[in-house]
């Protein structure tokens, strides 16, 4: 939280640098990075007085975005709360509330479009998005000198503000790590041709019963630890432990035994799948997230292992499994029965998974009862995750990519001591109006965890659910 500041103000409208611009916020933008106003360096930031009001309406809602708006609300004031009326219209410094090249320079207003006058208004009726477009294209006019910029999540607001005349109009780029989602880690790197023909020198040592092999740093571009190493010949397949300036240390883990690693019965069935084993078994690794198609095995496989690592090895003490519900968020409430079973229909792939593992079984629905008990599974609604703090808990997160970086941090920061994190999520499955692949908290968490040593990423990239699951997601 950004600490008080004396109030510095200058006219916007009578900058110096002419070439410093004007950004006017829209609420989303808060409610998607509730500090996003302090993110445009040297710029100015303008929050019209009608983003307060949806701010302030939403803050006391039952919303899942409720707490975002609280901390905005927060934010701002603490900047503005010794201004008089003139400052907050004339702009605040935000000098000093950070550090480094990012740190924000500019000033920061608030614009009272509320008591615009209807001659300065292309828009007559009384939306919101209306508003917020009205007081950009009011500030574009009054100042022809600077570039003032919308800044709006919602493509229709886009759409609008460009048709009325706006002649700047943009996402929110600023907590975007990637430019294309082509760039996203994938969590291993595939090696041309067998990996021995290319490597002329290498070092091996033994820790126990685990190899090691001390390979040039030039084998992978970027490398990070926990990533994996195959090669298409499907002769190797290793783990990348440890990296100095010119070697990394591989350990090896062998093709046949990872892909007979088997976890409450189901074994991999590609390499994609057996990676993915070996890290949700890994029990070094907090925070293992899954990417990829719709049929990749992403849920089936985080589930059987969860039930291996609570029963079976009895690791952790429960299972939680969760996800994003923005469309009952206020009225969950209402319906009937107790938390667990008011999620059960938002929470059918865990229930469905679980039926897979246990098909086989002389009565499926007395197994599915005895596990959900012995391994004391539990389905929480993401909106009433805060506040709690899990310990020795194996915590599946579903459907993560329809949550925004805010969002997950709030529910990694759950995450107490003995605690493993399994966020599954489809990047091409986004749900929320004003994410996409680029801007998706779940993207987010894959490029900052990365070069994190207790997490590890792995994309799944075949279609095994069936032929017709994998011909859908290859042609439709």
């Amino acid at each position: 939280m950004p600490e008080t500041q004396t109030a510095e103000t200058v006219d916007i409208s009578t900058a110096i640098d002419t070439h410093k611009k004007l950004f006017v916020l829209d609420t989303n933008i808060l409610l998607h990075e509730p500090l996003a106003f302090l993110s445009f360096k040297e710029h100015d930031v303008v929050v019209p007085m009608t983003v307060l009001e949806e701010l302030d309406y939403i803050k006391d809602s039952k919303k899942d975005v409720a707490r975002d708006a609280r901390v905005s609300i927060r934010a701002m004031e603490n900047l503005l709360h010794d201004a008089s009326p003139e400052d907050m219209t004339e702009g605040v410094s935000m000098l000093g509330l950070g550090s480094g090249e990012a740190a924000p320079t500019g000033k920061l207003s608030i614009f009272a479009d509320l008591s615009m006058q209807e001659s300065q208004q292309v828009f007559t009726s009384n939306e919101n998005d209306n508003r917020i477009i009205n007081a950009a294209l009011n500030l574009q006019n009054e100042y022809p000198n600077r570039e003032v910029v919308l800044v709006t999540k919602d493509i229709n607001m886009r759409l609008k503000a460009k048709g009325a005349g706006m002649s700047l109009v943009q996402d929110y780029f600023t907590d975007q790590l990637i430019s294309d989602i082509k760039y996203l880690s994938k969590g291993y790197v595939t090696i041309e041709g067998a990996l021995w023909d290319r490597v002329s020198n290498v070092e091996s040592f033994t820790e126990g019963r685990d190899t090691v092999h001390r390979l040039s740093k030039d084998l992978v571009p970027d490398p990070y630890i926990n990533e994996f190493i195959v090669d298409e010949a499907g002769q190797f397949a290793g783990l990348i432990e440890a990296i100095d300036e010119h070697h990394i240390e591989v350990l090896d883990l062998g093709v046949d035994r990872l892909m007979s690693r088997r976890a409450w019965g189901i074994s991999p069935k590609n390499i994609g799948q057996a990676m993915a084993l070996q890290t949700l078994l890994d029990p070094h690794i907090d925070l293992c997230i899954l990417t990829g198609p719709a049929g990749s095995g992403k849920t089936l496989l985080a589930l059987a292992a969860a039930l291996e690592m609570v029963i079976e090895q009895n690791m952790y003490d429960k299972i939680i499994v969760t996800r994003s519900t923005p469309e009952i968020a206020e009225s969950i409430g209402f319906l009937p029965g107790t938390e667990e079973e008011k999620m059960t229909p938002w929470l059918a792939a865990i229930t469905d998974s679980l039926e897979v593992l246990h098909k086989h079984d002389e009565n499926t629905k007395s197994s599915l009862n005895y596990i959900m008990e012995k391994a004391n599974i539990q389905f929480k609604s993401v909106n009433f995750m805060r506040g709690r703090s899990l310990q020795n808990a194996i915590v599946l997160l579903d459907e993560s990519q329809n949550l925004t970086a805010s969002q997950l941090k709030t529910i990694i920061t759950r995450c107490g001591e003995g605690t493993k994190l399994i966020c599954a999520g489809n990047l091409s499955q986004i749900d929320s109006n004003y994410l996409n692949p680029l801007t998706s908290g779940l993207t987010y968490l894959v490029e900052k965890f990365k070069l994190f040593s207790g997490s590890a990423t792995l994309m799944l990239d075949g279609v095994v659910r069936s032929r017709l699951a994998e011909f859908a997601e290859k042609e439709l």
